[in-house]
């Protein structure tokens, strides 16, 4: 992934002292959830993974798009995760 590492850290939310201050913006892979496991009704959520242009807001996608080219990405990260079609 280029130079992403060296500019992207990832935590998990679990983790902080007060993690309710940080909800789930959309719901993954939710077809291999349990069946236990409820998502609140409205809720955005998906089956597998989300279309990164039509699910982050235009903010989001801009600074994506400045890391992008702060890492040298040849193709953009949301690119390579977009499906075949």
């Amino acid at each position: 992934m280029g130079g992403l590492r060296e500019r992207v850290r990832f935590l998990r939310v679990g983790s902080l002292d007060n993690p309710d201050r940080f909800p789930p913006d959309v719901h993954i892979f939710t077809s291999s959830k349990q069946p236990w496991v409820i998502l609140p009704p409205d809720d955005q959520a998906v089956e597998e993974f989300y279309d990164v242009d039509n699910t982050w807001s235009e903010e989001s996608l801009s600074r994506l798009e400045t890391l992008d080219q702060a890492a040298g990405m040849e193709k953009p990260w949301r690119q390579q995760r977009r499906p075949a079609k």
